[in-house]
């Protein structure tokens, strides 16, 4: 063995499927912190614990990673939500309410990017209303578990808008500048949430 060979530190074996866990975690981390346009694909490899190469490896750009995060956050809080519906007792609603604003609050900037591209790129734009569709079909399921009758997937989805809006507007603080109590807004985004009726 050479000086050199014994001065190289040992490679980290990983296979592909942890490899992109570990990007994806770091995209989503770095996203949620300093938006899409706050970072790139370089500093996400970095910050995972691999080379620019390795990130290339698994995806074509930022935003086919920002994508990825995008399907891990959908699903992050389908869970969330299937687990609020569980909750028994008069404050349901309120918990499962609780539980979808502690959610958008935690991924304010990542929300906020999102926003942002789906006006401007088609491909953002197709990917969101893809996962909007699935929370639609979970709203259903759920309804039909409970045995009630679904609303119809238009009255869904604007439900779905308004309780989005609402969560999104106490997440991003804008409710001191309009004079409005964050305890009101969240009433409202209760009785927004009982308007999907599945209990």
């Amino acid at each position: 063995m050479t000086a050199t060979t014994l001065a190289r530190k040992p490679r980290r074996v990983r296979d592909a499927q942890e490899s992109r866990r570990l990007l994806v975690e770091a995209a989503a981390q770095i996203f949620n912190s300093d938006g899409f346009h706050g970072t790139d694909t370089n500093r996400i490899a970095k910050a995972a614990g691999y080379t620019p190469g390795t990130f290339y490896t698994h995806f074509p750009d930022k935003r086919a990673i920002f994508l990825e995060v995008y399907r891990t956050w959908v699903d992050s809080e389908l869970i969330d939500i299937a687990a609020g519906f569980k909750f028994k007792g008069p404050d349901r609603r309120e918990r499962l309410a609780r539980t979808i604003l502690n959610h958008h609050k935690r991924w304010k900037t990542f929300r906020a990017s999102l926003r942002a591209l789906y006006a401007i790129d088609p491909e953002i734009r197709t990917a969101r209303l893809a996962q909007r569709a699935r929370q639609i079909d979970a709203v259903i399921a759920i309804s039909v578990e409970a045995g009630r009758e679904p609303l119809s997937r238009s009255r869904i989805f604007c439900n779905l808008l308004i309780v989005e809006v609402i969560c999104d507007s106490i997440a991003d603080g804008n409710l001191q500048a309009l004079r409005i109590k964050e305890s009101e807004m969240f009433q409202v985004l209760v009785e927004n949430i009982g308007r999907l009726r599945t209990d």
